[in-house]
C-alpha cells in the first residue's frame, strides 16, 4: 500500500462502504459467529475488526480469498504505524482473522488458513514487550465495582461478575464451575485442575454468598435435571465464555467503564479486569504476596516455593480479612 492510500483509508476509513462483494462475506461471517455460540458484543467485534481489513484489502484491490502472508505483514505494519493500536487490540484483530480464516477453510474458499503462521511469527514479540510499549490494563475502584454489580438487574449476571471479583478466577475456572464444587460452610470452591493454576482452592465471602444464594433460587426455575453447572444459559446448558465475556462487558459499558470504539486497553472492562481488580486490590490491604499468589493459583518459579505449603485456613482467614467489601447488603 502506498503512503497516498494508507493516508486516504486512515481519514475515511468510518465512511468508506464495503463492495458488495465484502459486505455479502462479511454479513455471512456474523452469521457463523452466531452459530459458534458467540455473543452479540463478541459477533460485533468481530465483525467491526474484519471490516478495517477488508477496507484496508480495498485500498490494495484485493479480495479476502487473495490474502498471502506479505499482506498480513502490510496489514500489521498499518494497525501500528497508521491506527496507533496497542497489543491488546493487535491481538484482538487477528483472532477475529482468524477465525474468519477458519471459517473460509470450512467451506472450501480457501485451501489453508494464512493468518496463523503470521500470526506465531510477529505477535508474539509484541506480546512480549519487544515490539511496542504496553499499556496498562483497566483497574477500577472498589467504589467503582460495587457501583457495577449495584447496577446489574439479572441475578445471573450479577452472580457472576461478583463471583469474578471475589475469587480472581479465569473464565474457564469460571465456567466450569459445579454446584458440588461449592462448600457452603466453609464458603470455598474447588476449581477443576488446568495447566496454568497450581493452587485450586478459592474461596468467597458474605457479601458473595448471599448473590450466589439468590442465583442458586434463580437457577432452579430452568436448569436442566442432569445439567451440575453452577452457571448456565437460558436454554439450561453450561454457560460458554463468550457469555460470560458478553456478560461483563455490556454492564460495564452501561456504567460508562467499557468503551467498545477505543483502542486503548485502559479503556475496556473485560473479564480479566476482575482478575486484575483482585490482585491489585488485596494487595492495597495488606495481604502478603505469597497469599495472593496461591489464590490466583500462580506457578511457583522457584525450588524454594515449591516446598513453602500455605496452611488453607491461615488462607482463608487472611481472605477474609483483606478482600473489599462492596456493601452489597442483605439478598434481594
Amino acid at each position: 500500500m502506498d503512503a497516498e492510500s494508507t493516508n486516504k483509508l486512515e481519514e475515511n476509513v468510518s465512511e468508506i462502504i464495503l463492495n458488495e462483494e465484502m459486505a455479502i462475506m462479511l454479513e455471512q461471517f456474523k452469521t457463523e459467529c452466531r452459530l459458534q455460540g458467540m455473543g452479540n458484543n463478541s459477533t460485533l467485534s468481530y465483525a467491526s475488526a474484519m471490516r478495517i481489513f477488508m477496507l484496508f484489502l480495498m485500498s490494495k484491490n484485493k479480495t479476502p480469498i487473495e490474502v498471502e502472508k506479505d499482506i498480513l505483514k502490510s496489514y500489521i505494519d498499518y494497525l501500528l504505524n497508521q491506527r496507533k493500536i496497542a497489543y491488546r487490540t493487535l491481538s484482538y484483530h487477528f483472532s477475529a482473522l482468524a477465525a474468519f480464516y477458519e471459517w473460509l477453510l470450512f467451506d472450501g474458499k480457501v485451501k489453508e488458513n494464512p493468518v496463523q503462521a503470521v500470526r506465531k511469527r510477529y505477535l508474539k514479540r509484541y506480546k512480549n514487550g519487544e515490539g511496542m510499549q504496553q499499556e496498562g490494563r483497566k483497574l477500577i475502584s472498589v467504589e467503582q465495582m460495587a457501583e457495577l454489580v449495584r447496577s446489574i438487574v439479572s441475578v445471573k449476571e450479577r452472580a457472576i461478575v461478583v463471583t469474578l471479583a471475589k475469587t480472581g478466577v479465569r473464565r474457564n475456572e469460571l465456567i466450569s464451575m459445579d454446584i458440588d464444587d461449592i462448600d457452603w460452610e466453609k464458603m470455598s470452591i474447588k476449581l477443576k485442575p488446568t495447566a496454568k493454576r497450581s493452587n485450586r482452592l478459592v474461596f468467597f465471602d458474605e457479601e458473595t454468598k448471599r448473590v450466589l444464594k439468590d442465583w442458586m433460587n434463580m437457577r432452579r426455575l430452568y436448569a436442566r435435571s442432569d445439567s451440575k453447572a453452577l452457571f448456565i444459559s437460558q436454554s439450561g446448558g453450561r454457560l460458554n465464555k463468550n457469555h460470560v465475556y458478553d456478560i461483563v462487558v455490556s454492564n460495564a459499558q452501561r456504567v460508562g467503564l467499557h468503551n467498545p470504539n477505543s483502542e486503548r486497553l485502559e479503556d475496556h472492562f473485560t473479564p480479566h479486569c476482575c482478575r486484575h481488580w483482585f490482585t491489585t486490590h488485596l494487595r492495597r490491604a495488606g495481604m502478603q504476596r505469597e497469599h495472593i499468589q496461591e489464590l490466583r493459583g500462580d506457578s511457583r518459579p522457584d525450588a524454594i516455593d515449591i516446598y513453602y505449603h500455605i496452611d488453607p485456613e491461615d488462607l482463608r482467614l487472611a481472605y477474609l480479612a483483606f478482600i473489599p467489601k462492596l456493601g452489597l447488603g442483605s439478598s434481594r
